[in-house]
Parts: C-alpha cells; structure tokens; sequence
C-alpha cells in the first residue's frame, strides 16, 4: 500500500478506484485490481 499526500493521483490510475474514510484516514481501494491500494494521513 502507497502512502500519498495527494489520493487524487492514485484515483484516476483506475476506474476502478473508490475513495474510503476509515477511521480518519483516507484510502483508495480497488477490488479488480488490489494493487492500486492507498492511504492518506
């Protein structure tokens, strides 16, 4: 997993991406291609 200050970057790698708030922080998941994996914060 990528740890980026920016997730708009790793959101448009894919169309697959999703963007995801869990417990305060932010992630980019993607269920097709689990590579694209990122966090923020």
């Amino acid at each position: 997993m990528k740890i980026v200050n920016s997730l708009k970057s790793a959101k448009t790698r894919d169309k697959n991406c999703r963007i995801v708030r869990r417990k305060g922080r932010v992630y980019v998941i993607n269920k097709k291609n689990p590579r694209f994996k990122a966090r923020q914060g």
